[in-house]
C-alpha cells in the first residue's frame, strides 16, 4: 500500500510495513458480525425473497463488505456526512441501519429509509448527532458533489459561523470505479481539491461498470495511479485482500483529512462477487474469472487474517450464528408491517412541516439587523431589484451565500451581483468553475448542511448539465419522506435579451414546471422580482428564479422599489387590465408585449400576469375565464409541449362549457432561436402577431 502526497512541485511517499498485529482502533467483533449480517441479507433477498417476487431488483454488496464497515467506524463525528451508492448496504449497517429498516426498504414497506418511495438501496440516513448519510441518487456519479457542498459548509461553518462542533468534521463520497468516467466525479474532484476540502473520494474498484472494464473508465484501469500528480490531493491505493492494510489505509486517511490536510482519494480494488444486480448473469466473464475472483472474497481473507491473532474458530463461528438469526428476526418483523399507506403518496412533495434538515429560521423577517441603512433609489429596473434583494437578504441571513460562475468580482455577466462580494466577502458571495454540475450539486449538499444557497447559471442553455442534479434537488423531500429537504434557489437569466440566439435565448420555462418538486418563478417587472425573489429566498422549497434578460433593464419593468420587506406570495396572479371580452394569460417578457396588444386592442380584456408557474394561479384564470368565455395564452417558450399547452387543457377540462371559443395560443414556433435579427423577430411573439390571435378569437363564430 503506499500513499503519495502531491503538494505543488514537493511530493512525499509514506509506505505502510506489512503490519502482522490486528488494528486495536477497530471493534473488530463487530466488524465480523456486520459482514455477517450484510451476507446474510444479500443471500435471503438472492435465494428467497426475489424468486418470490417479493422484492422487484436486488443489488448485492458481496466482496465490497470489509472496507464500508471499517470506513463506517473511523466515521461518527456530528458534522461528519457521506454519500453512497447503490453496493452500500454495509456501510449503512456499521453507521446505524437497522437490519429491519434495510429489510423493509428493499420490500417497500411503510417506514424503512422512504416509506417505499424509492429504490431499496437507495439509502439515506440523517444523524445530526453523527454520522449523516445524505439521500443517494440513482444516476452514477451524481453522489460526488452533494457531499462536496457538504464539505464546502463545513469550513463555512467553522471559519465564519465559528461552529466548533464541526471543527474536525469531514465528507465522503463512496462510488464504483465507473463513477470515475462521469461529469459529476470530475467536478467534485475540482472542487474539492482547488477548496482544499475536508473531502473524501472513496473508490470501490471491482473492475467493471455493469459488463464494461474499468480500463474503458479510466486509463490502465486505475485512477489512483492516473490522480497520483493531481495538486492538492493525497491519493492511495491498497487491495482488500490484505485486511490488515486496507484497515490502516482507511484509517490513516481519514485521520489526514479531518487534520485539515485537504482532500483525499483511496483506491481499494475488491472482488466481483456478483453482477450489476440479479439479473445481470455476468455472462462477458469466463468461468477463471469467476473463480479466481470468488478466491479473493474478503470475508475469507478477513477470516484468515483474524484466527487466531484477536479471534478463535468457535469465535467467529458464533457471531456468524448470530448475525444469521438476528438477520432472520429482522426479515419478520420488516416483512409484518404494513403496505405503504396509498392516501401518503402525494405528500411531502413541497413543504409540510419541519424535518432535521429543514431552517427554521427561514420563516422569520430578519435574523440579523443590517449595520447600516441604505436610502432604496424611488425607481429602480429589474436588475437592481435583484441585486437589493439579495443584499438585503445576505445582511439578514448568515447562512445565504450566492455563487456561480462570474459572480463575484465580476459581479455576474448580467450584473445582478454587482458589488456584493465586496460587501458581504469571498466566503458569502463566491465564483465557481465551469461546471453547472458542480453548482447546483453542491447548493443540494449546503442545502442539506442548513445553508441556504442561492446558484446563478448564466443562461438557460447552460443548465443542462445540470439536469440531472436539478431533477433530484426537486424530489428530495418526497422520495426520502421528508427525511431531507435541498431548499435551494437557482436564479437563471432566460429569454431574448438585446441580441438572440440559439446558446443564450432560450426561455424553456416548462421544463422546471415539470421537474415535479420545484417553485418556478418568473418575473415581468422590477416590483415583481424583488418580492418573488425575497419569497424565494425564504421558502422551504427549491426555487427556480426566471430573469428574463430583456426585462433586466427595460423601461417597461422599472417600478419603485417596494421596501425590504416586501413579499410577494407564490401562485397569486396580478390582474393587469379587466374587461369582457376575453381573457390573456402571460408571464415574463410577453406581459410587455400582451400590454401593448391590449392598448391596441381597445383595452376590454382580462390581462393576467402569472407571475408564478409553479404553482399557478388556476382560480383567478378560472373566474376570469367564467366570465368572458375566451382565453388566449402567450408565452415565449416553444408552442409544442409549452406551458400554455396545460394552462389550455387544464381550462378546457373545467370550463368546456363556459368557453365560447377554442383556447387559443401565441407562441415561438418549435425552432430553435436564429441569431439574425429579422429572422428572431419574425418569429418572436410581438403586439402584431398578439393582437392578430386576439381578433381571431373574438370574431370566431362557434357555427
Amino acid at each position: 500500500m503506499r500513499i503519495t502526497e502531491p503538494l505543488k512541485n514537493f511530493k512525499s511517499e509514506i509506505i505502510f510495513n506489512d503490519m502482522e498485529e490486528v488494528d486495536p482502533s477497530y471493534d473488530w467483533n463487530r466488524v465480523v458480525y456486520l459482514m455477517h449480517c450484510s451476507r446474510a441479507i444479500d443471500q435471503i433477498e438472492v435465494n428467497k425473497l426475489y424468486p418470490e417476487k417479493a422484492i422487484q431488483t436486488q443489488f448485492s454488496a458481496k466482496g465490497h463488505e470489509l472496507t464500508q464497515i471499517l470506513l463506517a467506524m473511523q466515521l461518527g463525528l456530528p458534522g461528519d456526512a457521506a454519500t453512497v451508492y447503490y453496493r452500500s448496504r454495509p456501510f449503512l449497517l456499521a453507521s446505524g441501519l437497522s437490519l429491519e429498516d434495510a429489510f423493509a426498504a428493499t420490500l417497500t414497506r411503510s417506514g424503512g429509509v422512504n416509506d417505499g418511495r424509492d429504490v431499496g438501496v437507495v439509502f439515506n440516513f440523517p444523524n445530526r448527532k453523527g454520522l449523516s448519510v445524505l439521500p443517494g441518487q440513482g444516476g452514477v456519479g451524481a453522489q460526488y458533489t452533494p457531499a462536496v457542498g457538504w464539505a464546502q459548509s463545513l469550513v463555512f461553518y467553522r471559519n465564519h459561523l465559528k461552529h466548533s462542533d464541526y471543527k474536525k468534521s469531514i465528507a465522503v463520497a463512496l462510488g464504483g470505479d465507473a463513477s470515475t468516467a462521469t461529469n459529476g466525479f470530475w467536478s467534485a474532484l475540482n472542487i474539492a481539491t482547488t477548496q482544499r476540502l475536508p473531502f473524501l473520494f472513496f473508490i470501490e474498484d471491482n473492475g467493471y461498470g455493469i459488463s464494461v472494464s474499468s480500463d474503458m473508465q479510466t486509463p490502465n484501469g486505475n485512477i489512483a495511479e492516473n490522480l497520483s500528480a493531481f495538486g492538492n490531493l493525497r491519493v492511495v491505493e491498497v487491495d482488500i485482500a490484505r485486511p490488515n492494510l486496507a484497515a490502516a489505509a482507511i484509517r490513516k486517511m481519514v485521520s489526514l483529512v479531518r487534520e485539515g490536510h485537504g482532500p483525499g482519494l483511496i483506491r481499494l480494488k475488491v472482488p466481483r462477487l456478483c453482477g450489476h444486480s440479479i439479473q445481470d448473469s455476468q455472462a462477458y466473464k469466463n468461468a477463471e474469472q469467476m473463480v479466481s475472483e470468488h478466491l479473493e472474497d474478503p470475508l475469507h481473507k478477513l477470516k484468515d487474517y483474524l484466527t487466531p491473532r484477536c479471534l478463535s474458530p468457535e469465535q467467529w463461528d458464533r457471531l456468524a450464528v448470530a448475525a444469521q438469526a438476528d438477520v432472520s428476526e429482522a426479515l419478520e418483523r420488516a416483512l409484518e408491517r404494513p403496505q405503504p399507506n396509498l392516501d401518503d403518496v402525494q405528500k411531502y412533495l413541497y413543504y409540510e412541516g419541519f424535518n432535521d434538515n429543514d431552517d427554521q429560521s427561514y420563516s422569520a423577517p430578519t435574523l440579523l439587523r443590517p449595520t447600516e441603512t441604505v436610502e432604496a433609489p424611488k425607481r429602480i429596473n429589474m436588475v437592481t431589484g435583484i441585486r437589493m434583494t439579495l443584499a438585503h437578504e445576505l445582511s439578514v441571513n448568515p447562512r445565504m451565500v450566492v455563487f456561480g460562475e462570474d459572480v463575484g468580482a465580476k459581479g455576474g455577466v448580467h450584473t445582478a451581483t454587482l458589488g456584493l462580494q465586496d460587501k458581504f466577502g469571498a466566503h458569502r458571495v463566491f465564483d465557481t468553475s465551469l461546471s453547472e454540475e458542480g453548482i447546483i450539486g453542491r447548493a443540494v449538499g449546503m442545502a442539506y448542511a442548513g445553508l441556504k444557497p442561492v446558484a446563478e447559471i448564466q443562461f438557460r442553455k447552460y443548465a443542462e448539465p445540470a439536469m440531472e442534479q436539478l431533477h433530484d434537488c426537486g424530489t428530495v423531500r418526497w422520495r426520502t419522506a421528508n427525511r431531507f429537504s435541498a431548499p435551494i434557489v437557482v436564479r437563471i437569466p432566460v429569454g431574448y435579451g438585446k441580441s438572440a440566439d440559439l446558446w443564450h435565448a432560450e426561455s424553456k420555462e416548462a421544463t422546471w414546471i415539470r421537474a415535479v418538486g420545484w417553485r418556478v418563478a418568473f418575473p415581468s417587472n422590477a416590483e415583481d422580482a424583488v418580492g418573488l425573489l425575497r419569497t424565494a429566498l425564504r421558502s422551504k422549497d427549491p426555487v427556480i428564479f426566471c430573469e428574463h434578460r430583456a426585462m433586466l433593464d427595460a423601461a417597461w419593468a422599472r417600478r419603485n422599489y417596494p421596501g425590504d420587506d416586501h413579499l410577494t406570495p407564490f401562485g397569486k396572479a396580478r390582474l393587469l387590465a379587466q374587461g369582457q371580452e376575453m381573457t390573456i394569460i402571460t408571464w415574463g417578457a410577453m406581459v410587455e408585449r400582451c400590454s401593448q396588444a391590449v392598448a391596441a386592442f381597445g383595452e376590454d380584456v382580462d390581462l393576467l400576469d402569472l407571475r408564478t408557474l409553479a404553482p399557478w394561479d388556476k382560480n383567478a384564470v378560472f373566474e376570469s375565464v367564467r366570465k368572458t368565455g375566451r382565453c388566449l395564452i402567450v408565452h415565449e417558450d416553444n408552442l409544442t409541449c409549452g406551458f400554455g399547452a396545460e394552462i389550455s387543457a387544464v381550462v378546457t377540462e373545467h370550463l368546456f362549457s363556459a368557453l365560447r371559443a377554442p383556447v387559443m395560443r401565441v407562441a415561438f414556433p418549435d425552432l430553435p432561436c436564429p441569431h439574425n435579427k429579422a429572422l428572431f423577430q419574425s418569429l418572436i411573439p410581438n403586439q402584431g402577431t398578439i393582437l392578430e390571435k386576439m381578433m381571431a378569437l373574438k370574431e370566431y363564430e362557434n357555427v
